[in-house]
């Protein structure tokens, strides 16, 4: 089991590049999360208690997040709560990690540019028990778009089906 959790704030320096013994790469950060209050009697907002997250990014998001995120900047994330306790020759304290699912910018500060990275392409047969339909270029199916009816083996035209539970034609 694990904490899942959820984070918006600032990265506080730059990002980190390292690698697994397997060679995946992994962006590693720090990241303030701090909190604002509005002070009603001198009418102003002023700064919280900040907590300080260790931020680790494996894979491909972590090859991502080293193109695209910069110190400064305020991101949202999504990730796995990891607490624990270090301790060296005059100190000993508690870390918090986070183990990053999703991670992104926040737009309310700013604005953003997805750029798509290409998937590499592997050449795929159908069989003959999967219906073919309208794709697009990375080979998703198209919402709303036709499928096509393939010829058998017996050399008829197969035309998919809905059937219900009862045997009727018909989605329900």
């Amino acid at each position: 089991m694990s904490d899942h959790i959820t984070l918006v704030g600032n990265i506080t320096g730059e990002l980190d590049q390292r690698a697994t013994r397997g060679g995946e790469t992994i962006a590693a950060f720090r990241l303030a999360v701090g909190e604002r209050k509005l002070d009603r009697e001198r009418g102003e907002w002023v700064d919280g208690h900040t907590n300080f997250y260790n931020v680790s990014v494996f894979g491909d998001l972590g090859a991502h997040a080293l193109t695209s995120l910069r110190k400064g900047q305020r991101v949202i994330l999504t990730g796995r709560l990891r607490v624990r306790e270090w301790e060296n020759e005059t100190k000993r304290g508690v870390s918090a990690d986070i183990v990053v699912d999703a991670i992104g910018h926040d737009l309310r500060w700013g604005t953003s540019q997805f750029t798509r990275t290409p998937r590499p392409q592997a050449a795929v047969e159908p069989s003959a028990h999967t219906p073919t339909g309208a794709t697009d270029a990375d080979g998703w199916a198209v919402p709303g778009a036709e499928v096509e009816s393939t010829p058998s083996d017996a050399g008829e035209s197969r035309q998919p089906a809905l059937v219900s539970a009862e045997g009727g034609a018909g989605p329900f």
